[in-house]
């Protein structure tokens, strides 16, 4: 942490009662650096922010086109989801479409974050599902591959032909050799890459193009283009990521993952964003990636959801403004 600058300072009344230290790295697809904050080389897990990458053997290998996916379940794929209907409804039909249950699942059982999904189950005295766990996507997705692959059924093994493929996957976008790797919140693999590694991934997939001869390249392209058409499978109703695509017209990706990364796909520009909030504070991670999409005129720093994420404000129980954010990098 030695090389983390400050990066967000929180305000109670005039002090300065909070600074939240990161680091940032804006990439183009050669790895050249156009900015950098802190250590660009600081290992990183990235968390959700890299379920595009996981998601890519899914359209790649080919399984997608013979599975008959939409753009919907591509952009579920990749997705945080909160276990809202308009989630959970399309993953139990996707599971369905491959002959599988809740129970193939490994990712876990979660209460929906969505309010009135955890109403609905707590009013009904229902237990939650696996479907309604944040990743059940990007699992309904391996499952899906490891059909067409015909793996076995623990796919989150790091020796399953799944995640073989991911790891082959991360480590040629990322440029790290045999990448190490930790389990994730949801049970499966996440793979480790230095910052700068991650936000040239990201501007790889800026560039990609739907007339392109290779297979990889074309996944990447749709992948992206799902995630910008369907923002709210992406996250959901005041969601971070949901917010801030839907601000920006959908020209610009976005994802958070745990412990405050955050990437930025964007492909007018052909550049890729990654940040990490050293504490794994998200206010500050969304905070962050909301200056640096400003700063590079994605979006406009009046916009309310822009706001929302630069400012605040903070309010106490008595809905009192009690303080703000502000970047200081």
């Amino acid at each position: 942490m030695s090389l983390a600058i400050p990066m967000v300072e929180v305000l109670r009344g005039d002090f300065v009662e909070s600074i939240h230290f990161g680091h940032a790295v804006i990439s183009n697809s050669n790895g050249e650096i156009i900015e950098a904050w802190g250590d660009q080389n600081r290992l990183t897990l990235p968390r959700s922010s890299s379920k595009i990458l996981q998601a890519i053997p899914l359209v790649e290998s080919g399984a997608a086109r013979n599975y008959n996916l939409k753009s919907e379940h591509l952009a579920l794929a990749c997705a945080s989801h909160q276990g809202s209907e308009i989630h959970t409804n399309i993953i139990k039909k996707w599971l369905n479409a491959i002959d599988k249950t809740d129970n193939d699942l490994h990712c876990g059982k979660q209460f929906p974050s969505d309010p009135l999904a955890y109403g609905e189950l707590i009013k009904n005295n229902c237990k939650p599902c696996q479907y309604h766990n944040n990743c059940s996507g990007k699992h309904v997705g391996f499952l899906t591959l490891s059909e067409h692959l015909k793996g076995d059924p623990d796919y989150n093994q790091l020796d399953h032909p799944v995640q073989k493929a991911i790891k082959s996957c991360f480590e040629d976008l990322t440029h790290t050799a045999n990448a190490d790797s930790a389990i994730d919140g949801c049970s499966a693999p996440n793979f480790a890459c230095s910052l700068h590694g991650l936000a040239q991934s990201m501007a790889i997939i800026s560039e990609a193009n739907e007339i392109s001869s290779s297979s990889r390249i074309i996944a990447t392209y749709k992948l992206t283009q799902a995630m910008l058409e369907h923002p709210h499978l992406v996250a959901g109703e005041g969601r971070a990521c949901t917010e801030l695509m839907l601000a920006m017209n959908q020209r610009v990706v976005v994802k958070t993952g745990a412990e405050a990364v955050f990437i930025a796909i964007i492909p007018e520009l052909k550049l890729g964003i990654a940040l990490k909030i050293e504490d794994g504070n998200m206010r500050a991670s969304e905070a962050v990636i909301t200056e640096l999409l400003v700063r590079y005129n994605m979006l406009d720093r009046k916009h309310p959801m822009a706001i929302k994420r630069l400012k605040g404000p903070i309010r106490n129980w008595n809905d009192i403004k009690t303080g703000e954010y502000r970047i200081c990098f």
